[in-house]
């Protein structure tokens, strides 16, 4: 997907000075002989396209002018307009039409309309057959205090990095055997409450009580920078802009988020807001336009991010539960293959994991589901899983204070949970899968973190 995305990029890009079409050549014979190199398929020759309307993520994957050639069914709520038979994908236009008019410029994984058939392709297991696990494949107890953070690296079978209250991050290894732990990130004073890889996987930002913003070098396993809070708040969470890894956002005790530069450490004019409470997450959308913030006072805002300037505008304000703190944010474009579907993933202290459906360009909310669990008190997060999948279902999965693992098919009207993991001693913070979810990890707040291995993959690079 991320190479499609960027394909589809760089042909827009180029398309906009390009005259005699000799770059966009060069490119795809350049293309061609790279994936034939990697594949060994003449598959990839740039003269054909796939006729059939129903298709795979490994032909999305291994032909990507497949894209060129998809049609969509007549119950989609979108309209494919094309002026010739082959054309690039800088040229693709899709119009959502009904109650959300919502234009992504970037190509994501598009459903097949004919989803019997792509079910069938997929070996006809059931979500719950898909997400068993066979047992634990490794347990890291490297820190002395609560782990409020695991995130596999993007696009990463192997590598897990994980946060902790005793103020430090660690790097581990987890494929192939045995598990190690790379190295530890130590500098902060205070506990380390969030943090998030770059999209290259050569950095990662944290933010800690301490006050303070910390860029490492993943490689060097050093601090690059650090940033301080122009407040000296503690801050609580972070996340990267998804389109432009120079921009990061913070959120602060002091219920305040701010957009800031990497490169210069220093936040951008007409980028912080003030919301009602302590900032404790947040989360971008696909496009990087729309911003959500959580407090602890229940509330969900909006805010719309302008790339180029790094401008913050609040839009919207939900209140998901008076007086219950929000603890964990989530976006996703597309849930399952059936049909587009913008969802918030939002964990409260209600004892209850949220689902809100996106209903506008501008980040409102409406309430689709609710799974129970077990939170009152603790910063439980959840997340959604990372692959579509062909069969009937959507999963997502989250952390409880019951020390369980849940996951939830959010397409089931009743008996929604396909499966639980015990093994932890104490309250599960986060959980997080790897690219191919071959493996899961979960973190508690004793410190351990629990690597568990999905049946049928043997968690090999």
């Amino acid at each position: 997907t991320l190479y499609i995305r960027r394909r589809s990029q760089l042909l827009r890009e180029h398309a906009k000075n390009e005259k005699d079409g000799t770059s966009r050549k060069e490119y795809l014979r350049l293309r061609a002989q790279l994936l034939n190199a990697r594949y060994g398929s003449p598959a990839f020759s740039d003269q054909g396209s796939i006729k059939s309307r129903s298709f795979s993520l490994r032909s999305i994957g291994r032909n990507t002018e497949s894209l060129e050639s998809m049609l969509v069914g007549a119950n989609d709520s979108r309209k494919f307009y094309h002026h010739r038979r082959h054309m690039s994908a800088s040229s693709l236009k899709y119009l959502y039409e009904g109650p959300m008019k919502y234009v992504y410029d970037s190509i994501e994984v598009v459903p097949t309309s004919v989803a019997e058939a792509s079910r069938a392709m997929a070996g006809g297991k059931s979500l719950s057959e898909n997400y068993a696990f066979t047992g634990m494949h490794h347990i890291f107890d490297q820190h002395s205090a609560e782990v409020t953070r695991v995130k596999f690296a993007n696009d990463d079978k192997s590598r897990v990095a994980c946060s902790s209250l005793d103020g430090t991050l660690s790097i581990c290894q987890v494929i192939p055997p045995p598990a190690t732990v790379i190295c530890m990130l130590r500098g902060h004073s205070a506990g380390v409450t969030d943090f998030v890889w770059s999209l290259s996987n050569d950095v990662i930002l944290s933010v800690s009580l301490d006050g303070t913003a910390r860029l490492w070098d993943v490689a060097a396993g050093t601090c690059m920078r650090v940033i301080i809070d122009s407040l000296g708040s503690e801050l609580l969470c972070c996340v990267f802009q998804p389109l432009n890894n120079n921009m990061f956002v913070t959120g602060s005790s002091r219920s305040q988020v701010q957009v800031m530069n990497m490169s210069t450490g220093k936040g951008y004019k007409g980028g912080s807001s003030k919301v009602t409470g302590r900032v404790n997450a947040l989360t971008f959308d696909s496009s990087g336009r729309i911003l959500w913030a959580g407090d602890e006072r229940g509330s969900v805002y909006s805010f719309t991010v302008d790339v180029a300037t790094g401008k913050l505008t609040k839009t919207r304000r939900m209140t998901v539960s008076e007086g219950h703190p929000i603890t964990s944010l989530s976006a996703r474009a597309w849930i399952s293959r059936e049909a587009r579907d913008p969802c918030l993933l939002v964990n409260c202290c209600i004892n209850s994991l949220c689902l809100f459906r996106i209903v506008s360009e501008d980040g409102a909310l409406q309430l689709k589901k609710s799974f129970p669990i077990k939170q009152r008190t603790s910063l439980i997060k959840s997340t959604f899983c990372p692959l579509m999948s062909f069969r009937q279902g959507a999963c997502v999965i989250s952390g409880s204070e019951d020390m369980c693992v849940y996951f939830f098919d959010v397409t089931k009207e009743t008996k929604s949970c396909v499966n639980k993991l015990l093994g932890h001693s104490a309250p599960v913070i986060d959980v997080c899968f790897n690219c191919d979810e071959s493996l899961l990890a979960s973190c508690d707040a004793n410190g351990m973190v629990i690597i568990w291995k999905r049946e049928g993959k043997q968690g090999t690079l």
